[in-house]
Parts: C-alpha cells; structure tokens; sequence
C-alpha cells in the first residue's frame, strides 16, 4: 500500500509550478519570448565569474577522490568556519564553525531548523503572506502552520495576531525577510517588537519559542541593508541559500546558523547532523560546499533586478494598482483588480501574461510578479498588461 497522505498532494500542485507549466506549453505555441511569464522565481543573471573559476580550480587542482568524496556528516569543517567569520564580518555575531551547517539550499536549512526545534503535534506560526512550500515543509515534520492574516497596507507582519495563535505547544515563529511574494523587508522595529513577543511568551509557556528566518533573498536588497533578524533575538536559527545571491538553484547549496546564544546553541548542528540520518539529506555537494567558502563576499550582478523592479512599480502606479513598492527580491505583490484574483489571473493569460494569485501565498486578491526576467521583455509586456486592464477593467490609462 503506497502512502496515502503523498498520494493525496498529487491533486494538490503548486500553483506557481501550474502557471509556470502553461506558459511554456504556450510558448511552444507562440514562441516564448511572446509569452510575458512572471511567474518562476528563478534567477536570471548568470553566476559571478569568480564563482565559475573557483570550480573550474577546484576540479583541477584538487584530488579528485577527496573532492568528490562524501563529506564529513556535520559538513565540511573549513566551509562552516567561513561562513561563520563572513557573518560574523557582516552582522557582528559571533558564530563558530560549531554553529554552522551546510544544507541542500534553504529548504534543506528549514527541514532541519524544523525538526531541530519542533515535535510532532507542535505547531509553527508564520506571517501571511507566505512562502507556499511552508506547510508542506512543517507537515512533514509533524507541525502544524499557524498563518497570521496579511498586514496589506505596509506588509510589515501583523504582530498583534500573535497573542492568538502562539501558545504552549508553539516551537517557533517563521519569518521571510525580504519577503516572497511581497518584496517588503522587515524593519528593525518589526524585528525588536518581535522579539519582546517571543521572549514574553517563552516566560509565560515555560520554554524557548524559536525565530526560524528564512533569508534567500538577503542580498537582494534596493537600499538600506536588510536588518539581520538574529541580532534581535538569541534564539534564532538563519536559513540561508546562495541560489539568488550566487545565482546558482541548480546547485542546492546553503547553510543554517545557530544563534551561538540560543537555547542549547552547541547541539543545534550536531542534532541536525542526526537529522539528516533520518531523513537522507546527509552530504551535500562537497564541490559546491568548497566553492561557495570562495565566494562568501560576491554576488551575481543583481542590479537588473532593481532596474526591473522600478519599471514595472512606475508601471502599475500608472495603470492605477494599488501596489506596495518593494525593498528587495524579484517579487512585486500589487492588488487584483478584482475581488478574485484567481479570476484575474486566468483572463490575464488570454493576454499571455502568466501572474500567480495571491491566494496560493494566503492574501487573497494579490498576484505576484516574479520579475527575473530580461529588461527588454519586461517592457515588452507592458503592452499587453495595458490592453489587459483596458479591455478587461476599463482602466483609463494615464498618458505617459
């Protein structure tokens, strides 16, 4: 008998995967340089050079048993305490190599800060609006996500929904900041209001309540540096991927970073060494874990992503949305023109523009706009988004 709560989540596909699968079928139709598709997140710029010549070294100047041997269970050693020193550079933290743990990307960082501070039957709270993958990644370590309602006019999250939602069998707040879908950072005032929440409730329930920040999109930031949420609150892990940074997802490479002050900071990555015993997600990639220690200070040239980000805003003020502007990603997150966004963004594709309803993030009548795209196709598509609310709205369009 095959395992029926998987068999189940076949009728249950990712929206944005949905949407991202018509708009290549459509393309094969039309061409796709035809087809206005905001709905992947995927990285658009290439990777650092300096990225491409720390592999290339790494495969020809080093033993090729030991580089693509398995790597220690707790990950490479001398990786971890790079990354350690760059945080600590960066955000003045004090991590050791002891506090740091190389993951298959994010999502591999969150499965593990999940089960590192979680059991079966706790549950998670998390701020709308939300990474999708997020329930499917707390239900699978037995929790269950507790999701705030959006704050929509400045999509900071809405703390004063906390008091409803955690209680005694609460393991920990997770957060996403810069926020996919909406863009928006949180603010250091957010952060240290956040913090005052967590430490009150942790007294009043008789244990540590954990701040899980999920950061892939930390370095993709449009001015003032994004606040690191662990200076806030010691019991913090940090998730971190460099597929945005480094423009590498294909690569699946990031860490997770114990708070060197959080509850039982020294067993944080020794426990996840365990984790991934029992869940097979032990050893990642030793070539990648090796080149990334290289490039801890570079990124891919992320600047497309802000000139990107600036059209399309001044372009949907002047088709009239009401449109937070973001403070970093490649996400914009404006309101429907409707009530229904899912309906909105059906008859947005008989105009071949692919948008992803908001619901799928938990804030019904928002789409997002994934804008990791060519520059030269964003404009293009600012064509068939204006004959779009024209016909579709009777949105009078302002002159230029």
């Amino acid at each position: 008998m095959i395992a029926q709560a998987y068999k189940e989540m076949l009728g249950a596909k990712s929206v944005i995967r949905e949407i991202s699968e018509w708009s290549t079928a459509r393309g094969a139709e039309i061409g796709y340089d035809n087809v206005f598709d905001y709905s992947l997140g995927n990285p658009s710029v290439p990777c650092p050079a300096s990225f491409t010549a720390a592999c290339r070294d790494l495969l020809e100047h080093t033993d090729p048993v030991t580089l693509h041997g398995y790597t220690p269970t707790l990950t490479l050693p001398e990786v971890r305490a790079a990354v350690a020193e760059s945080l600590n550079r960066r955000f003045g933290m004090d991590y050791t190599a002891a506090h740091i743990f190389m993951t298959s990307g994010a999502a591999g960082a969150l499965a593990h800060a999940l089960r590192c501070v979680g059991v079966p039957g706790q549950n998670v709270v998390t701020f709308a609006p939300f990474f999708p993958e997020y329930k499917p990644y707390a239900e699978g370590a037995g929790l269950a996500l507790r999701v705030a309602p959006p704050r929509t006019a400045d999509f900071q999250p809405d703390l004063d929904a906390l008091d409803a939602l955690v209680d005694e069998n609460t393991a920990a707040v997770l957060i996403n900041s810069p926020n996919n879908p909406s863009g928006v950072a949180y603010s250091a005032e957010t952060l240290a209001r956040l913090a005052q929440k967590l430490a009150a409730a942790s007294q009043v329930y008789g244990h540590h309540i954990f701040l899980i920040s999920d950061e892939p999109y930390r370095e993709i930031a449009f001015g003032s540096p994004v606040p690191y949420p662990a200076q806030f609150y010691d019991d913090t892990l940090t998730c971190y991927s460099f597929s945005k940074s480094l423009s590498v997802p294909g690569e699946r490479i990031g860490y997770l970073a114990a708070n060197p002050r959080c509850e039982d900071a020294d067993l944080i990555v020794p426990m996840c060494g365990q984790i991934s015993r029992g869940t097979g997600h032990n050893c990642p990639s030793g070539l990648f874990q090796r080149a990334v220690a290289r490039c801890l200070d570079d990124t891919s040239d992320l600047s497309v992503y802000k000139t990107n980000m600036e059209l399309i805003y001044a372009e949907l003020k002047r088709l009239g949305f009401t449109v937070q502007k973001p403070d970093g990603t490649f996400y914009i997150f404006p309101q429907a023109l409707e009530a229904d966004a899912n309906a909105f963004c059906r008859k947005a594709m008989a105009y071949d523009l692919a948008l992803v309803p908001g619901d799928t993030f938990g804030c019904p009548g928002y789409f997002r706009m994934a804008y990791c795209i060519e520059t030269e196709k964003v404009r293009r598509s600012f064509a068939a988004l204006e004959r779009f609310v024209r016909e579709e709205y009777g949105v009078q369009i302002h002159e230029k």
